[in-house]
């Protein structure tokens, strides 16, 4: 395999330039701006009502001055009405007065000017206007109310608006810095995320680098913090576990295939070659020929065996799912099939079963399954008390499938590794066999979503196939 070339040393700006592009920092910009429109209505939306209500305030006062003014007038004339203006033009503050004839000339007041027309059209208006005292004669705004008196005298009330755009000049300046310093910090917030993010997606490259240069024990790194990130690099751990099991099972096949089909092979070859040279008459022939075809069907049963464990491992087994079917009925009609064969062997097998066990898959692997098992209890369990049983049962959302016999047993240090294909531990070697019966069972099991364990039956062994039951 060819190692994938290193990637080049990055400098300043490229890695800058990634961490722009990523994805988080995409999503913070873009919370970021979303925020910052949010605030921007509603501060907008604060300022404007204050202003609104500031207003409201100003026309109210205004309102009630005129009255109060206007009661003067009516009760002591224009003598006491220049009087309490005169008074309270006086008064420091934002509140504006003007009294005039009905020509418009300046009888009192604290207001110098204002725009041409306003006096002659009674009511509210908003604009510039100059205050006597002050020497510069420099304009001011304000809000104002013209009223006409009896007689034709006019009277001004107003309220300087210094106030009022101060608050709003205070509110455009916070907004103004508020706003700055949540672009710097959310610019800052996201380069520091995105940088995080990037970091810990460089490290997965990193890995898969190196897994595909060769290292299958490579795994990605899990932070902890149980976010989005660790959940992808647990199970993309789950599945390089899986590869590296399927790897190694492939290496261990590869070689036991070249061990253990080595002997049948070279006998094969030895009875094709003593046929030769020996074989005198047509039935030596035919004898020679009839010990190859077995050693052959040996051979091919071997091979079957070991394309349908392929199978099931890759999910490709045929009507595997959306077949209901019996599992009671399935293992009674093994431990009936293999009744005879049991009795051959001088062995009693037994079978129970409760009623109602579904089961949702393929009837015929699941049947091989248990056939397999039944027939490996009749061959190693022929040492040991005459005695197999056979049951199946119901155990909360599983179907068990058990299968016990009182023969030799397997020690508990090997029973996970006799599910492997090939697999025969040494007392196993003299009887017929290839090691493939379990590691079939093992794969039926996974198939269907299952499990397959081995337990000790005091003597003798006890297998059990758990499976899921179909859901009614």
């Amino acid at each position: 395999m060819t190692a994938p070339a290193e990637p080049a040393r990055e400098g300043p700006l490229a890695r800058l330039q990634k961490v722009f592009r990523t994805t988080a920092f995409k999503l913070s910009l873009a919370y970021l701006v979303l925020f910052a429109l949010l605030a921007s209505g509603g501060l907008g939306y604060v300022a404007w009502n204050a202003r609104r209500v500031l207003d409201d305030q100003i026309v109210s006062t205004i309102e009630a001055e005129i009255n109060g003014l206007s009661e003067q007038y009516t009760a002591g004339g224009l003598r006491r009405l220049i009087a309490v203006v005169e008074r309270r033009a006086k008064e420091p503050g934002a509140s504006l007065y003007l009294v005039t004839t009905p020509a418009g000339e300046h009888i009192v007041g604290n207001v110098s000017r204002v725009p041409v027309g306003v006096l002659s059209s009674p009511g509210q208006y908003e604009g510039p206007y100059g205050r006597g005292s002050e020497s510069d004669q420099a304009e001011h705004r304000a809000i104002m109310r013209v009223y006409t008196l009896a007689g034709g005298f006019r009277l001004l009330v107003g309220r300087d608006t210094e106030e009022r755009d101060r608050l709003r000049d205070a509110i455009g300046n916070t907004f103004g810095s508020s706003l700055a310093l949540v672009l710097v910090l959310g610019v800052v917030g996201g380069w520091f995320v995105a940088s995080r993010v990037l970091k810990r997606v460089d490290d997965m490259t990193e890995t898969t680098r190196s897994i595909m240069a060769g290292d299958l024990d490579g795994r990605l790194k899990v932070s902890g913090s149980g976010d989005e990130l660790d959940r992808l690099a647990l199970n993309l751990n789950l599945m390089l576990e899986r590869i590296g099991e399927l790897m190694r099972g492939m290496r261990e096949v590869s070689d036991n295939i070249a061990h253990d089909l080595k002997t049948p092979l070279t006998r094969l070859r030895n009875r094709a070659d003593e046929a030769l040279r020996t074989a005198q008459t047509p039935d030596d022939l035919r004898a020679a020929i009839e010990g190859i075809v077995e050693d052959g069907d040996g051979l091919i049963r071997v091979f079957n065996a070991l394309l349908t464990i392929a199978r099931l491992e890759a999910g490709s087994a045929p009507d595997t799912t959306g077949i209901d079917f019996d599992a009671g009925e399935v293992a009674g009609e093994m431990a009936e099939l293999y009744e005879a064969l049991a009795e051959e062997r001088g062995l009693h097998l037994g079978f129970t079963r409760e009623p109602n066990l579904p089961l949702r898959g393929n009837r015929e692997l699941v049947g091989q399954a248990l056939a397999n098992l039944i027939d490996n209890a009749i061959k190693y369990g022929a040492g040991g008390a005459p005695a197999i049983t056979v049951a199946a049962r119901r155990d909360g959302d599983s179907v068990i499938l058990q299968v016990a016999d009182h023969g030799p047993g397997v020690p508990e240090a090997e029973r996970a590794r006799v599910l492997d294909r090939f697999v025969r531990l040494d007392a196993a070697r003299t009887r017929p066999g290839f090691g493939l019966g379990l590691s079939l069972v093992n794969a039926v099991a996974r198939l269907h979503g299952g499990s397959l364990s081995l337990g000790d039956n005091a003597p003798g062994l006890i297998v059990t196939l758990t499976l899921p039951a179909a859901k009614n």
